[in-house]
């Protein structure tokens, strides 16, 4: 059974029995993806003098702590509060809407003469005006960076230079109401900038004019089975009131109706 969603005048169907889920799982060890240099997720077994957590152990029921870093394990989505001082500035308040039109693209990053390897504006911009899906307006960007393998699930990157934006894409992707963008790699900066943060601060227009609903989310991994091109974003996160949550963004893929 098909459901319906309208966007810019046209209607859309999608399957809502066949989500695509490109979220990356918190998991306890050492086989995860990790960045920046954040501690591996735990899970701990609460013990309350005779009550212990864990079925497993003889416990009535599982009863856990769960230690992470938004930032740093899994994919996670972030505010504007990531580079503001603002303590009411959280992810919880910002995001107020969970269903977006999203456009996915696989671009392949360019060499810099430094080293580096950088998603350039001009390579994302081309396929956003190619093909039939250019002339809906999305509110959503998924970039899959290119080659797609599957390392990505468990890649440590902390201290490898990850590949990550050039500054000029995220300026564009404001000026153009991309109020969401979702990426398959750590930071959409580079890893070392000296606090910089170029791109995080183009994409929200912090601080002259803040696009406080705007939301940036890492480390996404998209197989290669979805093809570039239009999907209905479902973006869930936990109600924490901090800038940033683990998030598990689930996709599904549209079809005109009219």
């Amino acid at each position: 059974m098909l459901a319906t969603y309208p966007h810019q005048g046209r209607t859309f169907s999608f399957n809502p029995a066949a989500p695509h889920d490109i979220s990356l799982p918190l998991a306890p060890g050492e086989n995860q993806v990790n960045c920046f240099w954040a501690e591996p997720v735990q899970f701990d077994v609460i013990r309350v003098g005779d009550f212990v957590g864990s079925v497993a152990d003889g416990g009535s029921t599982n009863y856990k702590r769960v230690h992470l870093t938004p930032h740093g394990n899994g994919t996670h989505t972030e505010c504007y509060g990531h580079i503001s001082p603002d303590p009411t500035a959280t992810l919880n308040r910002c995001l107020r809407r969970f269903l977006f039109v999203a456009r996915l693209v696989s671009v392949q990053p360019r060499p810099q003469p430094n080293g580096d390897q950088v998603v350039m504006l001009a390579d994302v911009q081309r396929e956003l005006d190619g093909g039939p899906d250019a002339a809906i307006r999305s509110e959503a960007l998924i970039l899959r960076t290119l080659p797609n393998h599957k390392v990505k699930r468990t890649l440590q990157y902390s201290g490898t230079n990850p590949i990550y934006l050039e500054p000029a894409l995220a300026h564009y992707l404001a000026a153009n109401h991309i109020e969401h963008l979702l990426l398959d790699l750590p930071s959409v900066d580079r890893e070392e900038d000296g606090g910089e943060l170029l791109a995080h601060h183009a994409f929200w227009q912090y601080p002259h004019a803040t696009r406080q609903q705007a939301t940036i989310t890492e480390l996404i991994f998209v197989p290669d089975e979805l093809e570039d091109g239009l999907y209905l974003l479902n973006l869930q996160i936990t109600s924490l009131e901090l800038d940033a949550s683990p998030s598990k963004p689930i996709l599904y893929q549209l079809h005109y109706n009219s």
